[in-house]
């Protein structure tokens, strides 16, 4: 395959009562309906309160089973608890094995790779960073060993929390420690895909749609599907709207009279927003 068509939804919040979300997915549904795409992902919060309900879960993942493409997902805080930080309160619902295990059973995996179009693409579970449970060792354990074969491949990583807001040296404030991967398993993920062609973050959570460039990686933060938050409840970082965010990912063969070379590019859409292009790069 040498272009890949992605889309990319998040915090869609569902749950059987409120029909108000259902309706905003309903309107997404429709869209992918018309475009499909190769993929979709969602980059987490797909259910509304999957820790003290596995029926949201259940029926999240029967509207998502109605696409008419492949889904696949990355846990957020909704769907299985939160995780702790050095600075910030406790989660009133903390992350879990159980509650993990209880995402995987209804969603599926919480963590993935695969490759097309000559990316590499990694989804993570951002929940379980920071709360010591066996998991989370073991997916730092399996995100090593395959970034170790990901043989010069440029890379997109998934996951449901942002980074960090700006720079990797952005503190850790109280009032924000929730919004972002905790440290010091932030500065961990950058030490570990720095040594690979990290291209691309996609993230959810914030409920803004932002697009911004550190170095050579791309970090696109998907609006929800669901709702935005209010200004007195949240301050603004990015456009507060609804909607989803495509990908167009390509591989591109140049063919000489000895020798090819391949070039990568990936071009970004959101919905209700203008086309923005990452040029081709050599490999």
């Amino acid at each position: 395959m040498t272009e890949f068509r992605l889309t990319q939804i998040s915090d869609t919040h569902l749950a059987r009562r409120l029909q108000m979300l259902t309706d905003n997915f309903d309107r997404v549904r429709a869209h992918i309906d018309a475009t499909r795409p190769d993929l979709v992902i969602n980059s987490g919060d797909v259910s509304f309160d999957g820790p003290t309900s596995r029926s949201d879960l259940e029926f999240a993942k029967s509207l998502h089973e109605a696409l008419p493409v492949p889904c696949r997902y990355v846990p957020g805080n909704h769907d299985l608890g939160d995780n702790p930080t050095d600075v910030g309160p406790v989660p009133t619902h903390p992350a879990t094995e159980p509650l993990r295990q209880n995402f995987v059973d209804v969603i599926g995996e919480d963590r993935w790779r695969f490759d097309e179009a000559g990316w590499c693409f990694i989804g993570l579970n951002s929940l379980i960073m920071n709360t010591g449970i066996a998991s989370e060792a073991e997916q730092f354990d399996w995100l090593a060993s395959e970034l170790a074969r990901v043989n010069g491949r440029p890379v997109a990583l998934f996951i449901h929390k942002p980074l960090y807001l700006n720079t990797p040296d952005d503190p850790e404030l109280e009032s924000s420690a929730i919004r972002y991967v905790p440290q010091p398993r932030r500065k961990q993920l950058i030490e570990m895909f720095g040594k690979v062609d990290l291209r691309l973050v996609a993230s959810g959570h914030v409920h803004q749609r932002r697009d911004f460039t550190f170095g050579h990686t791309r970090h696109v933060w998907a609006p929800s599907v669901g709702f935005k938050i209010s200004e007195p409840r949240q301050e603004l970082i990015g456009i507060k709207e609804t909607g989803l965010v495509e990908y167009r990912l390509r591989l591109t063969v140049l063919r000489y009279a000895t020798s090819r070379r391949q070039a990568r590019s990936m071009s970004i859409w959101t919905m209700c927003s203008r086309r923005c292009e990452i040029p081709p790069q050599a490999a």
